[in-house]
């Protein structure tokens, strides 16, 4: 036997109260006969035994009576029977990711999991720890009444959040509580996606329990994928996208509000919207399908920017891949030919706002250098590298450098070198960077120096980095799921959330993305200077399901029904040592009961005559 509070224990010391009373009442006087007394002498000496029985008994009683009460006091765990359990240790690992929104002929799955949930909480005991983990790494913990309020207020997320990581998390929690018990229990949907290579925990964690109610749908319409072309409207544009389903459906392409476009789409076919809207500047709009038993992923946002198209000219001196780029642009409509725009160059004529390349002769680095200190661009060319080597970044990836500077930072750039954002790498080190008005490159635009310029991306990655980079100064649009990480681009100073909320950010730094899907806008100023577009994963809309006792195996856990009392007793009914305390209360009140009777057993009794 154990004890979850052993300094009560002290209190067993006062049951040498009744023994110490019990001796004292037998010390005797002086006796001094009266003839009156000796009738109740004989009296007593005929009921002495029974007297001294009953003394005998209370004593004992009451020394029993105090030991119980210390003991239920030092809250005792043991293998004898007890009532209710031993003080548990409970992680509730609540799947709250998109796909749990998804409806059946019961409702959302996220309702039966969260009742489920409000079960294991109801059947909890007062000396019970209890911890709510949902997936998107919230972590609430606290009395039953904390977590319940949780659970009332519980939606699912837009996003799929992190199986694993949360598991992880649960078992740390139960693992440092200390308690003699400690459980896991998991309620999820049991899809596929989500839970595909999550393993179990390790044999010393605590055990796992799994919940997952409810059959697969099997049908769901979704918008998997959704783009604009090109990234700078002018003022027209397309909108593209990719819709997944069994069947065809209708949808809309909806901009501030309006509906511009309209159609059917056949399952796993990809519609294009060509749309003209009245707006200017930054535009936010979505995507929609007919609303179907998922509705999370009915709809899918994106974001425009809408202007006249951009202005821009190549140095005659920049090579023929320039010259040829800037042509082919003005062709196709992306772009207009003229000198007051966006220079396309070699580094040794900077100015801003341009797209610079590294000079292609070496002996021209150093006017390249002091070209770029009179620009105000923060960076300057160091050492020559030479290749092969990979270049890595957007629309970049498969290209080869063959020939490059060192990107450095300009000794007196200060703060402006932490408004710069790093496009590709490589070797690890910077090849393009972008800040306010200018990008700048580490190789030539010649094939001598990299393959880039003889290559298919070569055109749509030179438009996208005007549009995006270049362009009014805009910060572009950055695309993140749910839950992720982005870096704030080097022009924004505030972020704008699509309930019009401003919230500061730095440049450069590391942010977490909001759980819900939407538009927010980089803003500097007063200004919209670019996009952060928050999406779904594609892989939440598929609601394949695990099979419930495969997916037990592979994360070692037991099944439970959902029934909301069921889940509360197989998360307690767990073997092993039980709480005592209210054992040896009973124990106390009974024997109290018992010395009651028996004190007053001959009180009653009329005396003899």
């Amino acid at each position: 036997m154990s004890f979850l509070a052993p300094w009560a224990l002290l209190l067993a010391g006062a049951a040498g109260v009744p023994l110490l009373l019990h001796l004292l009442r037998r010390r005797t006087g002086d006796k001094i006969d009266f003839p009156a007394v000796r009738y109740l002498m004989r009296m007593e000496r005929e009921h002495a035994r029974e007297v001294r029985l009953k003394n005998l008994l209370l004593m004992l009683l009451r020394i029993a009576i105090i030991l119980a009460i210390a003991l239920a006091a030092a809250r005792p765990l043991g293998w004898l029977p007890g009532v209710g359990h031993a003080p548990t240790a409970v992680a509730i690992l609540l799947d709250n990711s998109l796909s749990t929104a998804a409806a059946g002929a019961a409702g959302p799955t996220i309702g039966r999991l969260i009742a489920a949930a409000q079960g294991i909480v109801d059947a909890a005991a007062s000396g019970d720890r209890l911890w709510l983990l949902t997936m998107d790494g919230g972590v609430i913990g606290g009395d039953a009444e904390a977590i319940t309020a949780a659970l009332s207020g519980l939606r699912a997320l837009d996003g799929a959040g992190d199986a694993s990581a949360v598991l992880r998390r649960a078992a740390t929690l139960v693992k440092e509580s200390a308690m003699p018990t400690r459980h896991i229990v998991v309620l999820t949907d049991a899809q596929a996606t989500t839970w595909a290579g999550v393993a179990g925990l390790a044999a010393d964690d605590a055990p796992v329990t799994l919940i997952a109610p409810g059959e697969g749908l099997g049908v769901n319409r979704a918008i998997v994928a959704v783009a604009t072309e090109p990234r700078h409207w002018d003022p027209r544009g397309s909108v593209r996208a990719t819709v997944s389903g069994p069947d065809s459906t209708s949808w809309r392409v909806v901009l501030d509000g309006r509906t511009l476009a309209r159609g059917t789409a056949q399952p796993g076919a990809t519609m294009l919207a060509r749309v003209q809207p009245a707006a200017r500047g930054w535009v936010a709009g979505t995507v929609e399908l007919a609303p179907d038993e998922l509705r999370g992923d009915d709809a899918r946002h994106f974001a425009a920017h809408v202007g006249e198209p951009p202005t821009i000219m190549a140095d005659g001196a920049s090579g023929p891949f320039l010259r040829g780029a800037v042509d082919a642009l003005v062709l196709a409509g992306r772009a207009r030919r003229g000198g007051g725009g966006v220079l396309l160059a070699s580094a040794e004529r900077a100015r801003m706002p341009a797209l610079l390349f590294a000079p292609s002769d070496p002996l021209k680095v150093a006017d390249a250098n002091r070209a770029l200190e009179r620009a105000g661009i923060p960076w300057r060319f160091g050492a020559r590298r030479e290749g092969p080597a990979p270049l890595t970044g957007k629309s970049v990836d498969g290209a080869t450098a063959r020939s490059w500077y060192l990107l450095t930072p300009s000794p007196s750039s200060g703060e402006t070198s932490v408004r710069t954002d790093t496009l590709a790498r490589v070797g690890g080190t910077p090849w393009a960077v972008a800040g306010e008005g200018y990008v700048l490159v580490a190789s030539a635009a010649e094939a001598t120096a990299t393959d880039l310029p003889v290559r298919a991306a070569f055109l749509p990655w030179l438009d996208d980095l005007i549009a995006q980079r270049l362009v009014q100064g805009t910060a572009g649009v950055v695309e993140s799921a749910p839950g992720g990480t982005v870096r704030v681009p080097a022009l924004a100073e505030a972020l704008e959330a699509p309930e019009g909320s401003i919230h500061s950010v730095t440049a450069g730094a590391l942010i977490d993305v909001p759980w819900t899907a939407g538009v927010h806008f980089w803003r500097r100023g007063t200004a919209r200077v670019g996009a952060l577009v928050v999406n779904p994963e594609p892989s939440e809309s598929d609601l394949t399901r695990l099979p419930v006792d495969s997916l037990a195996r592979q994360i070692r856990a037991t099944l439970a029904s959902a029934d909301p009392g069921a889940a509360g007793r197989a998360t307690f009914a767990a073997p092993g040592s039980r709480a005592l305390a209210r054992t040896f209360l009973l124990l106390a009140l009974l024997l109290l009961v018992t010395e009651t009777l028996v004190a007053r057993r001959g009180a009653s009794k009329p005396a003899p005559t």
